[in-house]
């Protein structure tokens, strides 16, 4: 069983079926009913996914979303002894809590931003008018990915601070707030699938987060994704290996939350040096679309076997590059339309589609949500899975869809063929 409804669920929902595995999914989306059964829920009722889990007699959960994690999905699963990959409650306080996660850090002395925490407005407030310095803002708590503010200036800081604390515009996540110096340099996802000791390193990859072409226009969940990364080398890779993956592991395990599952770290790059920006206890979104067709052998051995504390150690990542294009509902992120038949779906024949915000009507297949779909291609290089990826985009249609056209553009001018 796989909880979620985004891309993300999808591609591995694409890969468990593709392996001879019969796969439930909760929620689900309109793709991923294609390749099981969909089965109604929400991931972060735990009671509800428990008990899903046992009607459906499932012999794996893997968890898709940070939510029902941070609210202790795996914890009540194996409670029940049900086989679940992700981490556990505690461990999953990395991405839970942003304070938690940077005074991790400090305390393990791993690379990051300056920082500091504050639960009361007014010090907030005067650290930052001393400060003078570009900042940036971060709820403590989960918001949907609208909880980081990077400040033009300390105008816009204060109003961050305001927001949060003050108008409580992200809930509970604002009681508390982390400001932190604003790092320069290119940004990076970089994943390990964990055991708890062991680890797999997948190829790094890199989101694109603005709406429009240019990184221009408001942040979203992520317009698309391409990997490996050309800017995280080998050597680089394996710096961060040893400066920041292997410390949490074995951090997490002295203070006794051992952390198995993915261990999603968003890197910052300046000067062939990398800091930590986050961790996300899972996949990202779209990067798995990325990362998961680069994978050899069978994903399902794979999280299995980290779920059972014996992660093999002969996992192979494919040679050539995968990038992925999001289509996304007009009006996102602010007010996505949605009920629009989406067409072309079944003329896409060297790419994969991963749903995301769809649903079945009747016949068709209709938007559902801001992000819809996912045109996923892989090949022998960068250039040749950008081509493909964006000629699957162009059989796609539905009203108002919108998409950036410079997926991986940077890369390939960087870098010529990759």
């Amino acid at each position: 069983m796989v909880l979620g409804q985004g891309s993300r669920e999808h591609a591995i929902v694409q890969r468990f079926a593709s392996e001879g595995h019969a796969v439930v999914t909760l929620p689900g989306n309109a793709g991923t009913a294609l390749l099981g059964r969909n089965v109604e829920g929400r991931g972060e009722d735990t009671a509800g996914v428990v008990a899903a889990a046992k009607r459906e007699q499932v012999d794996l959960v893997v968890v898709g979303p940070e939510l029902p994690l941070v609210r202790g999905v795996v914890d009540a699963l194996q409670a029940e002894h049900i086989l679940a990959f992700g981490p556990s409650r505690a461990a999953a306080e990395l991405e839970g809590s942003k304070a938690f996660m940077k005074r991790f850090l400090e305390r393990h002395g791993i690379a990051t931003a300056a920082f500091e925490v504050f639960d009361d407005a007014d010090a907030a407030e005067s650290y930052v008018r001393k400060a003078d310095r570009p900042l940036v803002v971060k709820t403590d708590g989960l918001a949907g990915g609208k909880g980081v503010i990077v400040a033009k200036d300390q105008n816009e800081a204060l109003a961050a601070v305001n927001a949060a604390m003050r108008q409580h515009a992200f809930g509970d996540a604002g009681k508390r707030v982390v400001v932190e110096e604003l790092l320069r340099g290119e940004e990076a996802s970089f994943h390990v699938i964990t055991d708890g000791e062991r680890y797999l390193t997948l190829p790094a990859a890199q989101d694109h987060k603005r709406l429009l072409d240019g990184d221009r226009g408001p942040n979203t969940g992520g317009m698309g994704a391409y990997a490996p990364a050309a800017i995280v080398t080998t050597a680089l890779a394996r710096a961060v290996e040893e400066s920041v993956i292997e410390p949490t592991l074995r951090g997490m395990r002295a203070e006794g939350t051992p952390f198995r599952g993915v261990l999603f770290v968003g890197l910052m790059i300046d000067g062939g040096e990398a800091r930590v920006l986050e961790f996300n206890v899972r996949f990202g979104d779209p990067e798995a679309c990325v990362l998961i067709p680069l994978l050899s052998g069978s994903l399902y051995d794979l999280l299995h076997s980290a779920s059972t504390g014996a992660l093999p150690r002969d996992v192979r990542v494919k040679d050539g590059a995968a990038l992925a294009v999001v289509m996304a509902a007009e009006g996102y992120p602010q007010k996505p339309r949605v009920g629009d038949v989406i067409e072309g779906l079944d003329d896409v024949t060297d790419a994969h589609v991963f749903h995301a915000g769809t649903r079945t009507s009747g016949s068709d297949i209709v938007a559902s949500g801001g992000r819809v779909l996912a045109v996923t291609a892989t090949g022998e290089d960068l250039r040749e899975a950008h081509r493909k990826a964006y000629a699957g985009v162009a059989r796609i249609h539905f009203r108002g869809e919108q998409h950036r056209t410079d997926i991986g553009a940077r890369a390939l001018s960087d870098h010529g063929k990759m």
